[in-house]
């Protein structure tokens, strides 16, 4: 395997030059596979505990004020120290991003889609060891940080393509006397606030759709997770970005994101996080600030309350295995996870029986050692989690879990918990719980079922598990969120072809990995030149 420090390639226009296909995923099951990541996370745990700079326009700087990332699977372990970026430091890093908006802007599209194709050629060659500082950042297992890897590659791939497509584009028709253009124009100066669950893949494709569009870039990582940012910075310097394109600047979201989003020069934020979080950025983003020309544009993606319907006509092994993934994988830590399980009563026992089956075969443990569920993020989510579950002992019947997975380690390990007989409109049916907690509850038939996943403030995924064409097409009309699934669990959007991004109080609908989603990084300029 390539190390960090190997030279990284030019991208080659014949790489790319086909049509666009996903990276392909890891099969650990192969021996030479599986000995590969167990040397990546060796190699990797060598270099934990490293300190890393801000940089801005180009220059390291240090601060007084620490971030300190941690295992969340042995929470003694240091991962990365990072400096921490202060209301001082927007100013500097906003005229870092405006001064080189001024060429990089101009810079013609052809050598921005380079470097995105060459940042994933590099990706590419050094994947599994990305992977491996997924395992320590956030505790993800070997499957789901190659996900996101993968995904992150993709993004490099797709918006490359993209952006080239764009370039091309006509206007619909040319009048008689005229030659008619429209040019997709960068915006500005964007902030770039990703989470820490993907913190690689979206943390990288709202950076790289805003650079490969034109504009520059302040982004503020997650405390949680500002390492594997910082790796993936260092990668765009490697790969030929120039300075102050992308200015890197982990800091506390009350002081230093807040300071960015109400900047009067900041165009654009990419947000994604909680629903309360963005309704924060929204709110400041429309208040005009002095000196503000400009109406600031918002793209959020703000969580779910996700929910797979299994009709009594199902194939109910299939379901089964489908709510198990989708509620579990990552420790049910993504905004498109499956929270509730909304069952037929005519299959409701039988389902809970098999599901109850298949949970408990769930091994909660070190992701290093690839076990299916790691930890959760940090204390505070352990704690708000097992909050979450005691409610839930109260309002419903516990079926599996339910407790702190003491035996897994000193991490922040929480059983994977079914919670049964949850009653509609009650806390553990409403609220994003962020964690390995699936509430179960009975529908008198596939109407009621629809009503219940409707009965929500969010949007984001659904799944249905029926064998009824005339269900599932009316699953596509009225099951109201951003990213539906037949008979397949509600998570693993792939780049292209499932566009991502939901409605109501789950966001924007920015449909990341989409073929609309460089339209909210630009704006369209119109020209009309009379020929002489």
């Amino acid at each position: 395997m390539a190390t960090l420090e190997a030279p990284v390639r030019p991208a080659r226009a014949s790489l790319h030059s086909g049509p666009f296909v996903t990276e392909p995923f890891f099969d650990f099951r192969n021996e030479e596979n599986a000995r590969r990541m167990r040397s990546a996370i060796a190699k990797v745990r060598g270099q934990l505990g490293r300190e890393y700079d801000l940089i801005i326009g180009g220059k390291r700087v240090k601060t007084t004020d620490k971030i300190k990332s941690l295992n969340p699977s042995k929470p003694s372990e240091i991962v990365g120290i990072h400096q921490k970026a202060g209301k001082e430091h927007v100013e500097p890093a906003m005229q870092a991003a405006l001064k080189a908006f001024e060429s990089w802007s101009r810079t013609s599209i052809e050598e921005r889609a380079a470097l995105l194709f060459r940042v994933g050629d590099a990706m590419r060659q050094r994947k599994m060891e990305y992977m491996a500082w997924l395992v320590f950042e956030v505790s993800k297992n070997w499957a789901e940080a190659d996900a996101d890897i993968s995904e992150t590659i993709d993004f490099c791939e797709f918006y490359a393509r993209e952006a080239l497509r764009f370039a091309k584009a006509q206007t619909p028709i040319q009048l008689p006397g005229e030659h008619d253009t429209l040019h997709y124009i960068p915006l500005g100066v964007g902030a770039v606030i990703p989470p820490w669950n993907f913190p690689c893949a979206i943390m990288a494709g709202m950076t790289l759709a805003s650079i490969v569009s034109g504009n520059t870039v302040i982004l503020k990582p997650s405390s949680d997770s500002p390492t594997i940012a910082a790796k993936f910075v260092e990668l765009l310097e490697e790969c030929g970005m120039p300075e102050g394109v992308v200015n890197f600047c982990p800091g506390a979201g009350a002081s230093f994101g807040d300071a960015v989003v109400g900047h009067p020069k900041t165009r654009y934020i990419a947000f994604t996080g909680s629903r309360e979080v963005g309704l924060q950025i929204n709110k400041t983003a429309a208040t005009q600030a002095p000196g503000q020309i400009w109406v600031k544009r918002t793209i959020l993606e703000m969580g779910g309350k996700d929910a797979i319907i299994v009709d009594a006509d199902a194939d109910i092994d299939s379901a089964v295995e489908g709510v198990a993934q989708a509620a579990f994988g990552f420790q049910g830590q993504k905004c498109s996870a499956c929270s509730r399980a909304i069952v037929d009563e005519r299959v409701y026992d039988k389902f809970l029986q098999q599901l109850k089956a298949r949970v408990e075969q769930i091994k909660v443990g070190d992701p290093a050692e690839n076990a299916n569920m790691g930890a959760v993020i940090n204390e505070g989510s352990m704690k708000t989690i097992l909050g979450y579950i005691e409610q839930g002992k109260k309002d419903g019947r516990l079926i599996t879990g339910g407790e702190r997975a003491t035996n897994a380690g000193e991490g922040y390990f929480i059983q994977p918990t079914v919670i049964a007989d949850i009653q509609p409109r009650s806390k553990l049916e409403q609220e994003e719980i962020f964690g390995p907690v699936l509430a179960v509850i009975k529908a008198r038939g596939f109407d009621h079922a629809l009503e219940i996943a409707n009965d929500t403030e969010f949007g984001l995924t659904g799944a249905v598990y029926t064998s009824s064409r005339d269900k599932i097409d009316r699953a596509i009309r009225e099951f109201h969120v951003g990213n539906l699934y037949i008979n397949r669990k509600c998570t693993g959007a792939m780049v292209g072809a499932h566009p991502f991004g939901g409605f109501n109080m789950s966001g924007t609908d920015s449909k990341s990995g989409g073929p609309d989603y460089l339209y909210l990084f630009t704006q369209a300029k119109a020209v009309g030149e009379k020929i002489a």
